[in-house]
């Protein structure tokens, strides 16, 4: 595990999208930063793909093809930052992501969310990491396969976690 140090409050937008391209880039292909849509919260998301069975060491998942959406929001209401961690499988209109955000007030600062194509199947509170947010990428990237494997199915779609 990596620990860092740094003080959290002198955190800059795209130095911070910078440093979490640089370290997906040892896992992911294609990691890039891009601006944020304008229905999605924040400034950029830090974008990569990744061969499923190869990430999860399953070779029978079905799937091939996933990509990982990374963004936080540094300046929020809160003491903390906002941040979105998605695992998104294109062909299986999967989305598994840990939001910490305003929603779901009743769940905590943060929760586990399950989605089908666009529709929210499931949202679990999921444990809050006080933290720099490097260190928070080091640690959900460490409970990703856990999260994507507990995903729960029927009729090809997903219907929650386990």
């Amino acid at each position: 595990m990596v620990v860092f140090l740094a003080n959290r409050a002198n955190l800059q937008r795209k130095r911070l999208h910078d440093r979490i391209q640089n370290r997906l880039g040892g896992e992911f292909d294609g990691v890039h930063r891009r601006r944020t849509e304008p229905r999605e919260a924040g400034p950029y998301r830090v974008v990569g793909t990744v061969n499923p069975r190869k990430f999860l060491d399953d070779k029978e998942y079905p799937t091939t093809t996933a990509r990982v959406e990374v963004g936080f929001q540094l300046q929020t209401a809160e003491l903390y930052e906002y941040y979105w961690f998605n695992w998104i499988e294109p062909d299986r209109q999967l989305l598994v992501g840990w939001h910490q955000d305003d929603t779901h007030a009743d769940l905590g600062p943060v929760h586990l969310q399950v989605t089908d194509s666009t529709t929210a199947v499931e949202h679990q509170p999921a444990n809050f990491i006080d933290s720099h947010p490097l260190d928070v990428i080091e640690r959900r990237l460490e409970s990703l396969p856990d999260a994507v494997t507990a995903v729960e199915w029927e009729d090809g779609r997903p219907t929650g976690l386990r």
